[in-house]
């Protein structure tokens, strides 16, 4: 077997526009970010034109800089986590951040740009996959729709406990657990049950569960309604999982080319 390759970083295309310069309107709406890098020398630019596009970086070389930070009481609003790291990976280190009850909005930023490694990003929780080649404009265009959704006051609020029926969630670490058992979701399968369950009796449509998955305006798949594949495959994933626990388990509901609902009215 052969070892990946370290993924190489060339510089921006030239096409791509200069970094603006922040305004003062960008100054009060700053977004705070934690970014994991270990090319110093890469870590150094994309903070430093982040930061001309209006954003707070706070930067680290690898894991477990970011863990103990987080552990200190750092507060970011998005980490961005580059998928080769020292010690532990970035694809390892998002269900690490998860089980320490870290449910930050997670981006790859990456030069490994093939489908099989941003379908392990989406499934492990990643809000967005980012190739490298794309340029900070892209970037931090991405990690502005990203804070922008995270602040929708239609979300569900994070409590302590969640319960609908024999369901009990728990947002705060991202567990959702049927009749006392761990039901194994990825934090992306979370959120979608949280939004369901939320939504008890109502039919959420396809396009919101999408929108819960990624992010408002998120475009994926093929064709025009080409995301509803990624929802209905998700929800069957979600489906097996709680009938690992109980094969009787129908609690989610399909109104076809519509979308789905917890529970019946």
């Amino acid at each position: 077997m052969t070892t990946p390759m370290k993924e190489s970083v060339s510089a921006w295309p030239s096409s791509n526009p200069a970094p603006r310069p922040a305004t003062s309107s960008d100054v009060e709406k700053r977004i705070r970010v934690a970014f994991v890098e270990d090319d110093d020398d890469y870590r150094e630019m994309v903070s430093g034109e982040l930061a001309d596009h209006g954003f707070d970086v706070t930067s680290f070389c690898d894991g477990t800089a970011l863990l103990a930070s987080l552990a200190d009481g750092a507060d970011p609003e998005i980490i961005i986590l580059d998928w080769s790291l020292p010690s532990v990976s970035g694809i390892d280190l998002l269900p690490r951040l998860r089980r320490n009850g870290i449910a930050l909005p997670v981006i790859f930023l990456t030069g490994r740009s093939l489908p099989a490694y941003e379908k392990l990003a989406f499934d492990r929780g990643a809000l967005d996959f980012v190739d490298k080649a794309r340029g900070v404009p892209i970037l931090a265009h991405r990690l502005r729709l990203i804070a922008d959704s995270v602040k929708k006051p239609a979300e569900p609020e994070l409590v302590d406990n969640f319960h609908c029926g024999r369901l009990m969630l728990k947002p705060k670490v991202s567990r959702a657990f049927w009749d006392d058992a761990d039901v194994g979701l990825t934090l992306t399968e979370f959120k979608i049950v949280h939004l369901l369950a939320a939504n008890v009796g109502s039919y959420v449509t396809y396009r919101s569960v999408y929108d819960c998955m990624h992010y408002v305006g998120f475009i994926a798949g093929s064709g025009e309604n080409g995301y509803r594949t990624n929802v209905r495959s998700c929800i069957k994933r979600i489906r097996n999982k709680f009938r690992a626990i109980d094969p009787t388990f129908a609690e989610i509901d399909n109104y076809q080319s519509f979308g789905y609902r917890w529970g019946k009215t």
